[in-house]
């Protein structure tokens, strides 16, 4: 079985010499010359910040690392504010901002040096450029002196600012933390009450500058890592996990966020495995329930095993732990990496290491989450949890 401290000391080797995190290549080595990612830095510090929780020895440090990186580091814009996405792309996104959030709120709950002033700067710049209150939803993307905002806007950015914005509430408290989680759920009541539910528990991902869904987006891109075309299986597991996190530290939560996480997870379940007939979640579904791109990701059978897990807490039925025990036994035969103690990222449907999407073993933050949800109880957040 996937052992924790393995997948840590895997995951502290892209720890760079000049400060933050970079992206691991298969071999556990930092893949040379591509450029510092924030999310990749902002991540890390989270999953180590989650470690150090457990008292894992080492971890406050690592994540103490990863604070410092984000505060002064290159890809944090000193001048206008904000992170750059890359050392060599100085656009702003939310994707990027939503983990810079997470990393804050997680330090913060250590108490890492530096966390909380990394929460509020990180909180002060989603309030002032991301979030959209009369949507109820976050823009996805600025120039890097915030002069242009793309008219494009996404569920996968708005996804991560949920779960961003409950382990804000759950690391500060007091008032602000009801208007984070109230924030949290006007977004699930657009995308997932809102959208997924009409399309019977088809999540569309892309949407104009007014918000209309668009179905076609990126078709000729299909197997984009961040913007895929079509259904994505793995986010309509996340979104299903999100609502019960919620639901969980809402006063008088609303009937629809358990009904519409069973409701979105089934289907995710039902239509994505085994969809081509081989055992496995495709990356990607069409809007009539067939493969696009059958490559299998790791991260979409982890967040699987996280939703079932939730569910199996918060209803106590049994299917649910079942479903996690199953698919987390197909993740040890088939992704589980003995030479690295992590997972293989991409593999094809008959099981071979693929690269159609993703090369090396980058991301520790889907696994870990995997991991450390197993027999706690549902909060507003992992860290909250732990704590």
């Amino acid at each position: 079985m996937t052992d924790l401290d393995r997948l840590l000391a895997f995951a502290a080797r892209s720890r760079l010499p000049g400060g933050g995190f970079g992206y691991l290549g298969s071999d556990g080595t930092v893949e040379p010359g591509r450029p510092q990612e924030t999310w990749i830095v902002a991540r890390m510090t989270h999953v180590f910040g989650l470690a150090a929780l457990l008292g894992r020895p080492g971890a406050e440090e690592q994540a103490a690392a990863g604070v410092a990186a984000l505060r002064g580091g290159p890809l944090h814009d000193g001048a206008h504010g904000g992170w750059h996405s890359t050392e060599d792309d100085d656009t702003k996104a939310a994707y990027v901002h939503a983990f810079a959030v997470l990393a804050g709120a997680t330090a913060t709950t250590v108490g890492v040096e530096g966390g909380r002033a990394l929460l509020d700067e990180a909180l002060h710049v989603w309030d002032r450029r991301f979030w959209d209150d009369a949507e109820g939803l976050a823009v996805e993307e600025w120039t890097a002196d915030w002069s242009r905002l793309s008219d494009y806007r996404g569920a996968n950015a708005n996804m991560h600012g949920v779960e961003a914005t409950l382990a804000a509430a759950d690391a500060l408290g007091g008032a602000g933390a009801d208007r984070l989680r109230q924030r949290a759920l006007r977004s699930l009541e657009r995308v997932v009450h809102g959208w997924a539910r009409e399309r019977d528990w088809r999540l569309p991902e892309h949407f104009t500058v007014d918000w209309t869904p668009l179905p076609g987006f990126n078709r000729d891109r299909p197997a984009d890592p961040f913007r895929p075309y079509g259904v994505t299986v793995g986010h309509q597991f996340e979104w299903a996990r999100l609502a019960l996190h919620a639901r969980a530290v809402l006063d008088d939560p609303p009937a629809w966020l358990l009904e519409d996480a069973v409701a979105l997870f089934d289907a995710a379940a039902v239509r994505g495995w085994a969809a081509d007939g081989a055992p496995g979640f495709p990356y990607t579904l069409d809007w009539d329930d067939r493969p696009v791109v059958a490559a299998r990701m790791h991260w979409v059978l982890c967040e699987a095993v996280a939703a079932a897990t939730v569910l199996a807490a918060v209803t106590g039925e049994t299917r649910y732990g079942e479903l996690a025990s199953t698919w987390r036994a197909h993740g040890e035969e088939r992704f589980a990496d003995p030479a690295t103690g992590s997972w293989h990222h991409e593999l094809t449907p008959s099981g071979e290491v693929a690269t159609g999407t993703w090369t090396g073993q980058p991301d520790a933050y889907h696994l870990a989450q995997m991991l450390l949800l197993d027999g706690r109880p549902v909060r507003g957040s992992v860290a909250a949890a732990l704590r």
